[in-house]
């Protein structure tokens, strides 16, 4: 998917465990696991919006776009 979440990035910028986002967010840890992993089919805007707060981030730092032939 040309589609990819920098989650574990921004977490370890912030010196953040998943756990404590969970926490923090009212996400659980298997879904926000999903969504690191970059197993997501989809993401909720309010979901976007309580990551972002969170981690003082904009959207574009927990999603990028990347050409399919450069996965690899």
């Amino acid at each position: 998917m040309p589609i990819i979440t920098n989650l574990d990035v921004m977490l370890a910028k912030r010196k953040m465990s998943l756990t404590e986002l969970s926490e923090r967010i009212g996400i659980t840890m298997a879904n926000l696991s999903i969504l690191k992993k970059g197993k997501a089919k989809a993401i909720r805007f309010s979901t976007l919006d309580a990551i972002c707060k969170v981690l003082e981030c904009q959207p574009g730092d927990i999603l990028s776009f990347v050409k399919e032939e450069d996965i690899k």
